[in-house]
């Protein structure tokens, strides 16, 4: 079976940078910066965390992901409070991210039901408590290695409705997701891709739409200007990002851009580079 999270991670990969390893006591505050989530790890003690509106308390060795920018607060017992490792994760093309954008705004799941994490947690919890060298990079790296073991999870569930992970959790869509990730080059057609997914063109076609949200053809076309966005900020020049990413010229690359963006490619590199967003 095709792996449906390597292209995922290989062009769009995760970062994570601890900020907090101990124990939380009373009410603490994560701001948003408007450009990192935030993933946390309660390996013991009762935590409330509040954002907006919403509140989830957990009372369990548990994992919190945040996968977008919010501002959330962690309400612990003043005295005791609740022992966490806590990381900023910087998504590659932010809130354009594939899977930053598919996943809801909090993700909360016991450790015990992560499959594969045990051990992981294990070595991350002994290495977050311990004065050892190299030990914030060993967790950050540990931290890599649990995102990608949550998302395995989420697939394998099924427990996500609607979006990429929905799509990539469905027995014949993520082949065609699949294929698209891989070889965003090739002019496929519906006929194609439905194939590739072995549905008809029809049945393929309502299939995607309802499990992922949009057309196939409107997820292929997000999927080329996000790749064709990692390439500009890299300095490639348009016209081999045009052929990279399945567009015969650059004429067609920017009408396709200018249709996701609502910018053509020049204006978008210019409002993204660091002297645009000054």
């Amino acid at each position: 079976m095709a792996d449906r999270l390597a292209a995922l991670m290989t062009h769009f990969p995760v970062g994570a940078r601890v900020f907090n390893t101990g124990a939380l006591c009373g009410i603490n505050t994560v701001e948003s910066d408007g450009a990192h989530g935030q993933l946390h790890f309660v390996r013991a003690g009762t935590v409330e965390v509040r954002w907006g509106k919403d509140s989830v308390r957990v009372e369990r060795p548990s994992l919190l992901l945040f996968p977008r920018p919010v501002a959330h607060r962690f309400h612990t017992d003043p005295e005791r409070g609740a022992d966490m490792v806590c990381a900023h994760l910087a998504f590659e093309g932010g809130a354009e991210h594939p899977i930053a954008s598919a996943l809801p705004d909090l993700i909360c799941l016991p450790l015990d039901g992560i499959g594969g994490a045990a051990p992981v947690t294990a070595l991350l919890f002994e290495e977050a408590f311990e004065q050892r060298c190299g030990r914030i990079a060993l967790i950050e790296r540990l931290i890599e290695v649990v995102m990608i073991q949550v998302l395995r999870q989420l697939m394998e569930s099924g427990s996500l409705q609607g979006g990429l992970l929905s799509g990539l959790s469905h027995p014949r869509l993520r082949h065609a997701l699949v294929a698209m990730h891989e070889a965003p080059e090739r002019e496929w057609t519906l006929e194609a891709l439905a194939q590739v997914a072995g549905m008809s063109r029809s049945a393929f076609a309502a299939t995607f739409r309802e499990q992922v949200g949009t057309t196939p053809g409107q997820y292929l076309q997000a999927w080329r200007v996000r790749l064709a966005q990692k390439a500009l900020r890299r300095g490639r020049p348009l016209k081999v990002i045009a052929a990279e990413v399945g567009y015969g010229s650059e004429a067609a690359l920017s009408r396709a851009f200018k249709a996701q963006t609502g910018q053509s490619p020049r204006r978008w590199k210019a409002h993204d580079s660091p002297a645009g967003n000054a």
